[in-house]
Order: structure tokens, then sequence, then C-alpha cells
């Protein structure tokens, strides 16, 4: 029986009873697959990293998007939060073209020094 590698249990934080990954390996397995015809092999701990760099993903744009309908005295985070958390943010800056500016609603949004979300509405 093969033993889990040195990454699965300093990465998934535990096992949960869902198992150690909270995103389905198999499908990140399929999508670096499909990224190009050269990659044939992919080792076990290879998509267990790319879960937890996605979830890590996750986390930080939802944060963002909460600042901004926290900035708009709302309880409920919509598309619109997600894509003005995008165009505000650098780091996302691979995203903007999934979002447009007719998504965010006529929002203005900036990031000041200490690297806060600012709408102007």
């Amino acid at each position: 029986m093969r033993q889990a590698g040195a990454y699965s249990g300093i990465l998934s934080g535990g096992i949960s009873k869902t198992g150690p990954h909270s995103l389905p390996l198999a499908r990140i397995k399929k999508i670096m697959k499909k990224s190009s015809d050269d990659v044939k092999m992919i080792s076990g701990e290879a998509p267990i990293i790319f879960s937890k760099a996605c979830e890590l993903f996750i986390e930080k744009l939802t944060k963002r998007a909460w600042i901004i309908t926290m900035q708009g005295k709302r309880r409920t985070l919509h598309k619109e939060d997600v894509a003005s958390a995008v165009i505000a943010t650098d780091v996302f800056d691979f995203l903007v073209n999934l979002v447009t500016e007719s998504n965010v609603a006529d929002n203005k949004c900036e990031v000041n020094e200490d690297s806060q979300v600012i709408v102007e509405t």
C-alpha cells in the first residue's frame, strides 16, 4: 500500500470527513493533463499542491470581494463584488478579461497603500 506523500499532511491541514482534500483531485489532474499535449504523467503529490493553491486563491479572492460587499453595506456577496475585486487588485489582472466594466455596476475601485479595496459608488 502506498503511503501518503510528504505534502499531503502538511497542505491538507488534517483529515476531514471527506478526506484530506476539499477539491476533487481527479478533476485537477484532468485539467492539468488538458493544459498541454506534452503532459503525460503527473505525480500523486502535484494535484495536492494545486488543490491547496486553488483553496488559497479562492480564499484570497473571496476576502477581497467581501470587503467590497461590506463597503456596499450588504451581507450577500454578488458576482459584481468579485468582478470589482478582480479589477481593483493587480494580482488578479489575469482574470480581468473574464469580467467587464458592465459587470461591476459602475463601481470605481482602487486599492490603497494598506491593500484595502476602496469602492466609490
